[in-house]
């Protein structure tokens, strides 16, 4: 009888399980806790950066928004007729800009308008302006004297805090009535009432019939310290013109309808062209200036600046992988030992990549994170400094933010590659 001798069978060696997501976040978190120090060195470039790139987007979006409002509160759907000072009445022929010798618009120019143009109009304020002492007891000022219409409350949205703004019946009257601006009804009665009370302007008595709210510092048009009166009364008694088509400074010109201003701007070009007897245009001695071009134009040089101060910042987000980077890399180095402890009681390579990147990214999160606070803070105190109202953009925080852990992964890996090649046993010996 034979007998079969069978084999035992062998005992197959367990594969390694790699290492479970909360076990290696765990490692990592235990890793950047146990050496701060360094892990706030790491992210220190990452927090500048984001917290750059927040500011100054806020800021620079807050100054667009400010000169937005500051232009939109001068008026709506306007249109400015003036002197072109570089045409044949401006310096460019050689003359001097003196008050109102080179000024080139008349009332004629008023008048033509009006009667061609009545249909598209919502309001016309034709302005004369010069600079006059005002006094009120012992106290006394030099201010911008405006002479206008009454429609000049509405187009250039100018409507009184207190009293009355002038009428028809005070410009057609030549009437002596003033209306204060904000800053010069505060130095000249404090906290009297100005209603009623005489003023002497360029040594003229007038009477306040109205006082304007604050619109505040305003760089284009600074209402707060300027008075008004009728244009009639300006041209008769201040600026003294005996001539029967009187110069004026500008014309503002509210239209009815916001989508067709820019037609409503050439057919104006093309009256005056023609009261002006002028046809090349190069040479027109008045232009019609656009309000939505003039706020287009400042709206598209302040994004750019906030981009291009947003693209200085993040040069630092760079600056800050780099940081992260080189921390790793010497990390790397200081814990060669452990490394190799590790992949000895069974590690992966993937898992000792996964370990250093997850160290690499949640720095960068933090860093993120805490950028976007310090740069929330900045632009708070930096507005509050300048006087402008930051514009919180949720985009540009998110971009800052994502691009912060994208560094963060981008030069993490590197080193966290480095980690898992690295050798076991030649690891165990390293000193």
């Amino acid at each position: 009888m034979s007998t079969t001798l069978q084999k035992s069978p062998t005992k197959e060696k367990p594969a390694r399980r790699s290492i479970g997501p909360g076990v290696i976040f765990r490692i990592a978190w235990k890793a950047i806790i146990g050496n701060p120090l360094r892990s706030a060195l790491t992210v220190l470039g990452m927090v500048i950066g984001v917290a750059a790139v927040v500011a100054l987007v806020e800021i620079g979006q807050g100054s667009t928004s400010n000169i937005t409002k500051s232009l939109e509160s001068l008026g709506t759907n306007l249109l400015t007729v003036q002197t072109n000072m570089g045409g044949r009445g401006g310096p460019a022929a050689g003359g001097l800009v003196r008050g109102g010798d080179n000024q080139t618009i008349t009332m004629k120019d008023l008048e033509a308008i009006q009667s061609e143009l009545s249909d598209q109009v919502a309001g016309i304020a034709p302005t004369s302006s010069g600079r006059y002492q005002v006094k009120s007891g012992k106290n006394n000022q030099n201010v911008s004297v405006m002479g206008t219409t009454a429609d000049y409350a509405a187009v250039r949205n100018s409507a009184v805090e207190k009293g009355a703004f002038i009428t028809n019946a005070d410009q057609e009257g030549k009437k002596r009535v003033v209306v204060l601006g904000y800053q010069v009804a505060q130095d000249l009665f404090d906290t009297a009432d100005p209603l009623g009370q005489k003023i002497k302007l360029g040594g003229i008595s007038f009477t306040v019939v109205g006082v304007l709210p604050d619109k505040g510092n305003a760089g284009f048009n600074n209402v707060n310290s300027s008075v008004i009166i009728p244009l009639s009364t300006y041209l008769r008694r201040l600026s003294r013109s005996s001539t029967s088509n009187p110069k004026v400074s500008n014309i503002y010109i509210q239209g009815k309808d916001k989508d067709s201003l820019t037609d409503l701007q050439t057919e104006i070009t093309s009256i005056l062209a023609r009261t002006h007897e002028q046809t090349d245009s190069s040479t027109y001695d008045f232009q019609v200036q656009n309000q939505a071009d003039a706020l287009a134009s400042v709206n598209q040089v302040s994004q750019t600046l906030t981009l291009f101060l947003g693209g200085v910042a993040g040069i630092s987000l760079l600056v800050g992988g780099i940081g992260i980077m080189n921390i790793m890399l010497v990390s790397v180095t200081e814990r060669t030992r452990e490394i190799g402890i590790r992949k000895a009681l069974g590690a992966k390579p993937r898992d000792i990549l996964t370990q250093f990147l997850t160290e690499s990214v949640v720095l960068s999160v933090g860093g993120g994170l805490l950028g976007i606070g310090l740069g929330l803070t900045l632009a708070s105190v930096v507005g509050k400094l300048l006087g402008i109202t930051p514009v919180t953009s949720v985009s540009s925080m998110l971009l800052a933010f994502t691009f912060s852990v994208v560094v963060g992964v981008f030069f993490g890996y590197y080193p966290a590659t480095r980690a898992a090649k690295l050798d076991p046993v030649d690891s165990l010996r390293y000193e």
